[in-house]
């Protein structure tokens, strides 16, 4: 139990720190290009309401209590809009940038946009992945602490005195 409030905490903290990183990469693009359709920012504005429910989500259900646990199907569920948010970012850069996961070239300088966008494909990718982690630790906690339930169909009359057995 322990372990898995500890482990359950540290991807809670990444979710933060990547769901924060995703936000603000995307938000400086979308201030640089104010001004123009809503619908040519569709993809951006959605990672950035991704990014905020992340962070929300995760801020909310960061503290290690045992209910952390049974809300899995939301962390699947945080998943699947990340890796679709992941999916926009990459149909985007379409190429543009060279191969997605291809590191070499980057610069710290903060005027190689390429960098920016691949560090933003990046980020958000092992926020999906740290979401789905914390999905699985969730369905993991709660089939080790629920009780199955009697599928025999037999009725079994409690004593109301303690049994010796």
């Amino acid at each position: 139990m322990v372990l898995a409030s500890m482990v359950s905490m540290i991807f809670r903290v990444a979710e933060i720190a990547f769901a924060a990183i995703v936000a603000g990469l995307t938000g400086k693009y979308l201030h640089a290009t104010e001004g123009t359709s809503a619908w040519n920012q569709g993809r951006f504005i959605y990672t950035e309401v991704v990014a905020g429910l992340s962070i929300i989500l995760a801020l909310i259900w960061l503290f290690p209590f045992s209910s952390s646990f049974i809300h899995w199907p939301a962390d699947f569920l945080m998943s699947i809009m990340w890796f679709v948010a992941f999916g926009l970012m990459v149909s985007w850069l379409n190429g543009s940038c060279g191969y997605v996961f291809n590191w070499s070239g980057i610069s710290l300088d903060g005027t190689a946009t390429c960098s920016e966008w691949k560090a933003n494909v990046a980020f958000a990718f092992l926020s999906a992945i740290c979401w789905l982690v914390s999905a699985l630790i969730g369905i993991w906690w709660v089939r080790r602490h629920t009780t199955p339930v009697d599928t025999t169909g037999t009725y079994r009359r409690r004593r109301w005195y303690r049994s010796r057995v």
